[in-house]
């Protein structure tokens, strides 16, 4: 009795096996021709990919901010927390910014404040950009037509008051009358009506 049960729970298994088998025989040899076809798509459609963004920036009116003579307290009012702090070079902070976006050139700027004993005795920096420059650099749609004005002319201004005066004029010749009477709030039934 067992030996009956064992053959014909085996056979499907191994009926089902073989099939499987098969199936990924043919669904490589499918693969390739597939790849093929769709490699065209997989050129067009790229994974999007984050800006990386690490670091203190410090603008350009920050650094101008900065004078010797300055405490570290207030260095760091200025210019924020600094990035390096070591440990053997307890005199120096440095301040590092790395902007990474995919397809351009990676943005890194150094800022290193130097010091004697609490006091800022000078600053090193790369060129830095002014925060509207640094602002405008990280939009990088591109714009299509002209930008509008977003000021009215005295002109428009007089024509948009005669507008005015013209619709509120027309509201008040006419008053709309009270409502005196409302709909029902359900309609009224066979099995309402008693």
């Amino acid at each position: 009795m067992l030996d009956l049960f064992e053959k014909s729970v085996r056979r499907p298994l191994a009926m089902a096996g073989l099939l499987g088998v098969s199936l990924s025989l043919v669904a490589c040899s499918g693969l390739k021709s597939a790849t093929e076809t769709l490699g065209n798509v997989g050129n067009i459609v790229t994974p999007y990919r984050i800006d990386i963004i690490q670091g203190n920036f410090v603008s350009r009116e920050q650094a101008a901010a900065l004078t010797p003579g300055m405490l570290k307290a207030q260095v760091r009012d200025v210019l924020g927390t600094p990035l390096l702090v070591s440990v053997f070079h307890a005199d120096r902070w440095d301040y590092v910014f790395t902007f990474r976006r995919p397809g351009q050139p990676v943005q890194q700027r150094r800022v290193t404040a130097f010091f004697k004993g609490d006091v800022l005795e000078r600053v090193e920096a790369d060129e830095l950009p002014s925060e509207a420059e640094f602002v405008s650099s990280l939009d990088t749609r591109k714009r299509a037509g002209k930008t509008p004005v977003l000021e009215a002319s005295e002109e428009s201004l007089k024509a948009f008051a005669a507008q005015r005066k013209a619709v509120d004029a027309d509201a008040s010749a006419a008053p709309v009358p009270p409502i005196s009477n409302y709909p029902p709030l359900e309609p009224p039934s066979a099995t309402n009506v008693r």
